[in-house]
């Protein structure tokens, strides 16, 4: 092999490593505000975790994080607790930084 097709080789192994580690954080941050979001409905247990990954999957429904927005809107809405969009997506935000030290913090 050439030096050209292992750079080539190093290059891909590190795209495929950062796409492993970004769906890792993105599911881990849905994870988090899904249990955020259970806290506040009360739900605790089984219940919370189950409710997580409700928000987990809801994010698989199309690209970017509306899907989930929607989803946690309309629960929280549907709670009693109408929580607008702006401070779903801060929440959102804030669990990505959490998401991303927890991810860093375990691969190292």
């Amino acid at each position: 092999m050439n030096s050209f097709d292992d750079r080539l080789k190093g290059f891909e192994a590190k795209y495929s490593h950062d796409q492993d580690v970004q769906f890792r954080v993105h599911s881990r941050r849905d994870k988090l505000i899904g249990l955020w979001a259970a806290g506040q409905f009360g739900l605790e247990g089984d219940a919370a975790t189950e409710y997580a990954k409700s928000v987990v999957l809801s994010d698989f429904e199309e690209p970017g994080d509306d899907d989930v927005i929607r989803k946690l809107a309309a629960d929280f809405a549907s709670h009693g607790q109408p929580m607008d969009e702006a401070a779903l997506r801060g929440r959102l935000d804030h669990f990505h930084h959490e998401a991303k030290k927890q991810i860093a913090d375990e691969i190292g």
